[in-house]
């Protein structure tokens, strides 16, 4: 197991939030709220955890369960206080609230009330699903009495969309929680866990997504066909199963969006082709199921950038770890349970180059929008350019703005091969693109992003060095 790793930014935000609710800042009212979302499995929990622990002060840590049943929450609630080391824990002895009113009640009497704590609500949207009425129960309780106690409240969600509609205009919670939102470790985290070099790093953080589960089964500094070939013949490794319980937890196994997010991970990017390997689905249920997809933030939806409109909208999963899960893993679960993970590492061996030049684009623009400020001047977003046909596909549009840009400011090209580096052939292919991107033209600035090199002239080149140290 490795030790806990990254989430400074995100400690020190929770150690700020405390700070307050210790200095008491808005009078009679110190209590403070946390909205937490990030999707399964990033380590939410973890980091609670991690910063309960450095916090030192009383804490209650609840987590909902999946069951259908307010009673089944309301007992595990009370058994969690009652374990917990508020001062007051053991007013929920012999305690069996029937409502969310009398819990929380029973919560605010246990708090101090001379010290700070913490109150942690993990898995908020099951309390949601189970009890409509929880937000507004929630609400009054932290208004009448909650805030008025030196407490710091975290909510903890995994849906998103639920969790992020929570503080917005017309929810009984609106403006009473400070939104924080958790991502994968990043892969700079992923380096210093794994003691890899950068090129090798990015690799581990294309086939883990960032999770930590799953890092903390990959040994360190081993190269990841390697982590591969013992993940693979593991039916309980979490590279397996993680997939498949997020899944799981969101979608049905026989819904249309889970038909629709697997055609996407398999590779297809527009909607014609996304509804002919989704079965030949038709236009409006598809649109639906696409609709679903991109409120839960696991598909995005993006345009080509440049000064012209366009309606040609390409599809890609969002989740960086479902992105290699769903091509390699999810289809191919039945050989790994009966013995056969040799069959799924060779498929994976023999597609790896050509999919790994795919998934790391996003990782490579996400790194480009960390430095804009070393970038041609008026660079404010990163996207990509393409036509129908794909003719010309350019892979880095540099802009002063999206989705119509007033000024594209540098054109590029990602090449993430092993020892092939940007060479004159790629130049002269990118020379060529350059005046087909509409805001470009000869003058247009160049940027290279290449794992193996440059060896030309004329063009801003960046490495895997640097694509990392953009995540730091």
């Amino acid at each position: 197991m490795h030790g806990f790793v990254g989430r400074e930014r995100e400690l020190a935000i929770l150690g700020k939030m405390l700070s307050r609710v210790q200095a008491g800042g808005r009078a009679d009212r110190p209590g403070r709220a946390v909205l937490m979302r990030g999707r399964r499995r990033v380590g939410k929990s973890r980091l609670v955890e991690r910063f309960i622990e450095q916090a030192g002060v009383p804490s209650v840590f609840f987590t909902a369960s999946a069951q259908p049943s307010m009673a089944a929450d309301l007992a595990l609630f009370v058994q969690a206080a009652g374990r917990s080391d508020l001062p007051g824990a053991g007013l929920f002895r012999d305690q069996a609230p029937a409502t969310w009113d009398a819990a929380l009640e029973l919560l605010v009497a246990a708090l101090p009330a001379d010290r700070p704590s913490i109150v942690v609500l993990d898995e908020m949207p099951y309390l949601i699903g189970n009890d409509q009425g929880f937000e507004g129960t929630l609400q009054k309780i932290f208004d009448r009495e909650l805030s008025r106690k030196p407490a710091l409240l975290i909510c903890v969600g995994s849906d998103l969309a639920m969790m992020e509609a929570i503080n917005t205009y017309g929810r009984p919670f609106h403006q009473r929680g400070t939104e924080m939102v958790i991502p994968p470790l990043s892969p700079a985290d992923v380096a210093s866990m794994l003691e890899l070099p950068a090129a090798e790093a990015i690799d581990a953080y294309l086939v883990s997504g960032g999770l930590p589960l799953i890092l903390d089964e990959w040994q360190p500094r081993q190269p990841v066909l390697e982590y591969l070939a013992e993940a693979v013949t593991d039916p309980t490794s979490a590279l397996l199963v993680s997939g498949e319980r997020s899944l799981a937890a969101e979608f049905p196994a026989e819904s249309q969006a889970r038909l629709v997010l697997g055609a996407i991970g398999s590779g297809e990017r527009t909607h014609a082709t996304v509804a002919q390997a989704a079965g030949g689905m038709q236009h409006g249920t598809l649109g639906r199921a696409l609709q679903i997809l991109k409120a839960k933030r696991i598909v995005d939806a993006a345009l080509p950038l440049s000064v012209r409109a366009s309606r040609e909208t390409r599809y890609t999963v969002a989740d960086p770890h479902l992105r290699f899960w769903l091509p390699f893993v999810g289809p191919h679960l039945p050989e790994i349970e009966r013995g056969r993970g040799d069959l799924t590492l060779e498929r994976i061996r023999a597609s790896w180059t050509s999919w790994r030049g795919r998934a790391v684009e996003p990782v490579i623009r996400e790194a480009l929008r960390r430095m804009t400020g070393e970038l041609p001047d008026g660079t404010a977003v990163i996207g990509g350019y393409w036509t129908r046909n794909n003719d010309p596909e350019v892979d880095i549009i540099a802009a002063d703005r999206e989705p119509i840009a007033k000024r594209v400011t540098a054109v590029g090209s990602i090449k993430w091969l092993e020892n092939r580096p940007f060479d004159l052939h790629d130049a002269g292919r990118l020379l060529h693109h350059r005046p087909l991107v509409p805001g470009a033209d000869a003058t247009t600035p160049m940027i290279v992003v290449s794992r193996s090199g440059v060896t030309v002239d004329g063009v801003r080149a960046y490495g895997p060095e640097e694509v990392l140290a953009a995540y730091r």
